[in-house]
């Protein structure tokens, strides 16, 4: 036995010797960055797992060349791009080059147009390089953008610019494992607007004189005023919260090229030093405008110039959305001058423009302003600095976008399609036409060809479309002129039409919505030209669409489990976009306390799935001493029962539950409750009653994400405290 512990201690040994002299080795043997041969630029990028501390926190966080953010790729019009991707990880990347135009298989979606880099392997990306602009580069593998793997690509135009000029590459960063983001979206949680100190509750609403706007929304079944999904531990601008370039003097000029590669932050970028002229957006020229400010939907890019008035330190800010967090870069040396923080939203005024447009049934009103090109920010309402200022600040819409030569399409056919933009903000579903990409088939289009697409946005979300390997005219009012673009944000209730022409000769082309985790959950659509041929990449084109459709069909476990004095109650729930199983418990201290038990499995239906036909099973038992009846007058089986039942849940007004069932016995049963009426920022209250003549009512007080003081009355169960996991 000796012996043999010995033997494997050696080889563990040696395996773990081996090991450490591969990963020296390929440290040793990096090849270099960057080489050139006439116009081949050929490019080394490897990835890497790693851990950060950007706020006092460790973190997972994935680098390229050790560094986050990935090093910006510089490239001249006319160049041949040859990237070789080295994934140094045990999990497999990839690479989506935005806003490029090249073929097919280069533009690195795995498994639609391009094989995976499989963990410690390399992969060769080969292009030419036919345009020039602002672009970047991120993994478009489920969540690794939100951990750091997107960069910067500059393609400069053949004859030399004058002017110096920085790359802005702007982000979001959270501790969390961006899986548990993702998940925790699933289940409506509000600890991000808690840590946003944004949950709009009751408390609040009285103090603002808004109860009635209050209670109009959850009457219309809505959720709290969300301005932005995810709460964010840092902003970060070149990969730091503030970037200094201190070289620029005064009347200096100076192109900043500034990219969104956040995975969900909206950002609103002002300059201490005065207007700012925007000269290209989405890659492409515009001719130049000025503004005070202008938002950056999430992937998009501009180009601004700048001009340091004088001598000192200039803040470029960029803010989030919901101002929650802002990052710098500062321009100059010298005395600092800011940019002035953005103030608080207005959330209740937010909240109540939101009612106005809401019906009962879920869908949108407009009101008739046919809102659209942002010319209209429904949010207006929520900046103080217009609502309570008479400051005339010249805020950039597309609409003000006119391209510097004409972009009209060729003399061909037209296609005209019509896209409705739809979610369910309670269970975070992010759909087109209410259809997920992995329930809608592809859209098959024609080698020259036009497509024209009419956007209509009938949610209460922003969403940044972004079309692959295509730009698209945005019809803005400026004709021949219209700006081209690779992205469009469609605000709420806005209607917009882009068309492109169908140039490419083959493939699968996505078109989806840019935040990464509405994108997962489904909203977007393939274009696929007819007469594609094969894809070398993907030998099994079957097998490979079907990881491209698993990523909207992946299920999600939620909980929330009380352990109290008098026993402990929960539910568990596993779900995805359409289906749901759920486990509710109550399990008393004593025989007399007994339990319970119910399992359901249900098919989410409708716009806004407040419906959910179910089939399943309830099993308890209890002591007793007498029978009891129900409401409808049947004898009562609260206390003991083993049924197969059958029914459905649906969301009333104010977010009550309602649950109508009949049992393999006979016996009816109506049931009503809700878990999470928001009393203050942490405070909840919940009930449940039913016509077994069974209730609950209880509180319980939100501590962590994940942890919470509870106490409650249960009607058979009798009243105790304790904590309740909330996952």
């Amino acid at each position: 036995m000796k012996q043999a512990y010995s033997i494997l201690t050696a080889l563990f040994m040696y395996t773990s010797s081996f090991a450490q002299h591969n990963a020296n080795k390929d440290v040793l043997t990096r090849e270099a960055f960057v080489t050139s041969n006439g116009h081949k630029v050929v490019y080394h990028l490897y990835v890497t797992d790693t851990i950060v501390n950007y706020t006092g926190k460790k973190a997972k966080a994935i680098a390229i060349n050790g560094t986050i953010t990935a090093p910006t790729l510089h490239f001249t019009e006319g160049d041949t791009a040859e990237i070789h991707v080295h994934n140094q990880m045990h999990m497999e990347t990839s690479i989506h080059w935005h806003g490029l135009i090249l073929p097919n298989e280069q533009d690195g979606v795995p498994y639609l147009t391009t094989a995976p880099v499989k963990g410690h392997s390399t992969h060769i990306f080969r292009f030419p390089i036919v345009q020039h602009g602002t672009y970047w580069y991120h993994s478009h593998t489920m969540l690794q953008e939100q951990s750091g793997m997107y960069g910067a690509i500059v393609i400069h135009k053949k004859e030399t610019g004058t002017l110096p000029e920085e790359v802005v590459l702007l982000s979001d960063w959270t501790n969390e494992n961006p899986n548990q983001v993702e998940r925790s979206l699933h289940y409506a949680t509000d600890w991000y607007a808690i840590k946003k100190k944004a949950t709009q509750n009751y408390l609040q609403a009285i103090k603002e004189n808004k109860l009635g706007v209050k209670i109009t929304n959850e009457w219309k079944r809505m959720l709290a005023m969300d301005v932005s999904d995810v709460y964010y531990d840092a902003l970060f601008t070149n990969g730091k919260i503030n970037e200094e370039r201190k070289e620029y003097k005064a009347v200096d000029k100076v192109r900043l090229r500034i990219i969104n590669g956040s995975s969900s932050t909206y950002f609103w970028v002002q300059f201490a030093g005065g207007k700012m002229s925007v000269v290209a957006n989405d890659g492409a020229e515009v001719e130049p405008v000025e503004v005070d400010r202008f938002i950056v939907g999430v992937s998009e890019t501009y180009d601004v110039i700048i001009t340091i008035p004088a001598e000192g330190s200039y803040e470029l800010l960029a803010t989030a959305e919901d101002r929650t967090r802002s990052t710098s870069l500062w321009l100059g040396s010298g005395i600092k001058h800011a940019a002035g923080a953005m103030p608080r939203l207005k959330y209740f005024e937010g909240m109540k423009m939101m009612n106005d447009m809401m019906n009962m049934d879920g869908t949108m009103n407009d009101m008739g302003m046919n809102m659209s090109l942002q010319q209209m920010d429904m949010n207006t309402v929520m900046y103080p600095e217009i609502v309570d200022s008479n400051k005339n600040i010249v805020t950039l819409n597309y609409a003000m976008l006119k391209a510097p030569q004409k972009t009209t399409l060729p003399e061909r056919p037209v296609r005209e399609l019509k896209f409705e933009l739809t979610g369910n903000m309670t269970r975070y579903v992010w759909t087109l036409d209410k259809k997920t990409i992995s329930e809608s088939d592809k859209i098959l289009i024609k080698q020259g060809e036009n497509i024209r697409i009419i956007l209509t946005n009938n949610s209460m979300m922003r969403h940044p479309m972004h079309l692959h390997g295509h730009f698209f005219r945005t019809l803005n009012g400026q004709g021949e002129y219209s700006p081209l673009k690779t992205v469009l944000d469609i605000m709420p209730m806005e209607t917009d039409t882009i068309e492109f022409h169908a140039s490419e000769k083959y493939g699968d082309w996505y078109f989806h919505c840019h935040i990464l985790y509405h994108m997962m959950s489904g909203m977007g659509r393939i274009f696929t030209y007819e007469n594609t041929p094969p894809n070398p990449q993907l030998p099994d084109p079957q097998k490979a669409l079907r990881k491209v459709y698993r990523d909207d069909r992946r299920f999600f476990l939620g909980a929330q489990i009380g352990l109290e004095s008098n026993g402990s109650d929960g539910e568990i729930m596993y779900s995805n976009t359409r289906w749901m199983f759920q486990n509710e418990w109550r399990l008393g201290l004593t025989e007399a306390k007994g339990f319970e038990n119910e399992f359901h499995v249900g098919r989410l239906l409708g716009r806004n799935q407040w419906l959910m036909p179910y089939i399943g099973f309830d099993w308890r038992y209890r002591s007793h001493s007498e029978a009891e009846k129900n409401l409808f007058g049947q004898v009562s089986t609260k206390d003991k029962r083993g049924v197969i039942c059958f029914g459905f849940q649906y969301v009333l007004p104010m977010l009550v539950r309602a649950d109508a069932r009949i049992d393999t016995d006979g016996r009816l049963r109506l049931q009503l409750g809700r878990e999470d009426i928001p009393v203050s920022s942490r405070l909840r209250f919940n009930f449940m009653v039913n016509s077994d003549k069974e209730y609950m009512t209880g509180f319980r007080y939100i501590a962590t994400k994940y942890i919470s003081l509870s106490t409650h009355y249960d009607s058979d169960m009798g009243i105790g405290g304790g904590i309740t996991i909330t996952y």
